[in-house]
């Protein structure tokens, strides 16, 4: 699998990413480990956690597998900390809950150290210099190789990204900001992506499969071994399954035919190589569903077909996005 550079960092990561939204709840140890060695033998470096996946027991697994299926050395392993089950409070990005977060995360994961940590969200309640601290603190001390953002909107991933830039040596510049992206979620190409493209972040798409509705698994209806259907993610999907999403499943479709591959391999493709991305994130059920993304990485598609599925799912954007004289 293609190597790419993380943002303006010499961190190199496979172009297309695992990740373990369910791995210990709905995916069990035989088909992680399914998932892992597949991965790991197409190539693929980077696997990407929080430490609120499962409660903990996705970083638990990743960590019982590295320890006999998959060499360590060959993986990237990227975690998440700030998220917490407090309805009053979801995210603490205070030093002191991230640190002791980082250390609980390398114990449950059997490492010392993780190659790539995230902020898992912005908290408006901590003064941003005092989050950021803690990934310097991680950094320097070893913990983690190299830190990043996650959910930040433009103006806070640009405030984040600056306030490392400025202090060279002394701060860890970010290296990533972890967002949705996909044919059915184009929000970050508003002030998202020019910032992280700007400032030299590199991006990692999550739920670059619309949730999986780009699958078309649900253009009829929803089947009952689905997330769709699932207890814990069936509010995750259904979002997606409005008229709008529905006109765009079909273009892929649509694109899908005339290539003679599937509307997985359409979408993923699509988004791997959007200006600015570094490797989506795929969250594979089970080790066929991730051979089937994998095998996107033959595939690149031509331009006529990124510029009409361009123009099919264009989310609306005016002002101050463009010249207000031409509105």
């Amino acid at each position: 699998m293609e190597q790419r550079h993380l943002g303006r960092t010499g961190l190199r990561v496979s172009r297309i990413g695992l990740g373990t939204l369910t791995w210990g709840r709905d995916t069990d140890e035989h088909d992680a480990a399914d998932m892992l060695k597949v991965f790991w033998e197409a190539g693929g470096t980077l696997v990407d956690t929080a430490d609120v996946y499962g409660d903990g027991e996705a970083e638990y697994l990743l960590g019982r597998l590295m320890d006999g299926l998959v060499p360590r050395r060959d993986l990237v392993i990227s975690t998440k900390a700030g998220s917490v089950p407090d309805p009053d409070r979801r995210f603490d990005g205070s030093r002191g809950h991230l640190l002791a977060a980082l250390d609980a995360s390398l114990a449950r994961l059997g490492t010392d150290h993780v190659d790539l940590w995230h902020l898992h969200a912005y908290d408006p309640e901590t003064p941003l210099e005092e989050t950021l601290h803690a990934l310097d603190l991680a950094v320097s001390s070893g913990r983690a190789r190299y830190a990043g953002v996650s959910n930040f909107c433009g103006w806070q991933l640009a405030k984040a990204a600056t306030w490392q830039l400025a202090a060279p040596g002394i701060r860890t510049r970010l290296a990533s900001t972890q967002m949705e992206y996909s044919l059915l979620q184009r929000g970050v190409e508003r002030e998202v992506l020019p910032a992280a493209l700007d400032l030299g972040v590199g991006l990692l798409p999550s739920s670059p499969l619309g949730r999986g509705v780009l699958t078309g698994k649900y253009r009829h209806a929803t089947p009952p071994d689905s997330r769709g259907g699932s207890e814990h993610m069936a509010r995750f999907v259904a979002p997606y399954l409005d008229d709008t999403a529905t006109s765009i499943v079909d273009a892929v479709q649509t694109a899908a035919d005339g290539l003679a591959v599937t509307p997985l391999q359409i979408a993923l493709a699509w988004v791997r190589d959007r200006p600015g991305v570094a490797a989506p994130i795929v969250g594979a059920r089970n080790a066929l569903q991730l051979t089937a993304a994998l095998s996107v990485e033959t595939l690149s598609l031509p331009d006529e077909i990124c510029r009409a599925l361009d123009d099919v799912s264009a989310p609306v954007h005016r002002y101050p996005d463009h010249d207000w004289s031409t509105l």
